[in-house]
């Protein structure tokens, strides 16, 4: 392991928005975000496989009345997103670092209200659906974990992965789609965004890709 990953990592020990095993608030922390955490009761955001915490903290620096949690297993990666927080004064930040399969050991019933998913890796292989965040194994553990008419944003650059889970939103009885698009900046949504980009959203629209939206809630 390299000496900088070995820094970050020192430093995601001292910093107190990382929350990461070997933390007592680590094992504490299903249900006690806003009492623990943040000190608050305004409405918490996830982001999952958050990387490098780009769109979690830009998020959070234009809703200063809402929590904001990037979830990712890379520690290296959110020690980004978790300095740069620090050093702005964004007290409405966070970072969990775990395997997004095991996010209901981390979170309550009802605790958050809005998700996002953030161009996760497609597993485009059949074999591979259970592995797409937005796969039915995925939607039924987010379900408890949403506040009632809490809402789900999906955005990406791959079109097999999108059209999946819009169809698969669609013929759900207990999803309502709200909004979908197949080109995100030629789209109304475009402005209340803030132009926020992660990595990879950068990446592909540097590249011509188009970007898809997808804005749904449990019925």
């Amino acid at each position: 392991m390299s000496r900088r990953k070995l820094q970050r990592f020192k430093e995601n020990e001292a910093n107190r928005n990382v929350v990461q095993l070997g933390k007592e608030i680590f094992e504490v922390i299903k249900g006690n975000w806003n009492a623990l955490q943040f000190e608050n009761n305004n409405p918490i955001v996830v982001e999952l496989a958050c990387g490098r915490g780009e769109f979690t903290v830009g998020l959070a620096r234009h809703y200063h009345e809402k929590n904001f949690i990037g979830v990712d297993i890379k520690g290296s990666r959110i020690w980004k997103g978790s300095t740069i927080a620090i050093s702005e004064g964004l007290d409405n930040v966070a970072f969990l670092r775990t395997q997004i399969q095991l996010l209901e050991n981390y979170f309550s019933t009802n605790e958050i209200s809005e998700l996002w998913i953030t161009f996760p890796d497609p597993f485009p292989r059949e074999g591979d659906e259970k592995r797409r965040l937005t796969s039915p194994r995925f939607l039924e553990m987010y379900k408890p974990l949403l506040k009632k008419d809490g809402i789900i944003h999906f955005k990406t650059d791959n079109t097999g992965l999108f059209d999946y889970t819009l169809e698969l939103v669609e013929q759900r009885d207990d999803c309502e789609v709200i909004f979908h698009t197949h080109d995100f900046y030629e789209s109304p949504m475009k402005d209340i965004h803030h132009g926020i980009k992660t990595k990879y959203e950068t990446l592909f629209s540097e590249k011509g890709e188009k970007i898809k939206y997808l804005k749904f809630k449990f019925a």
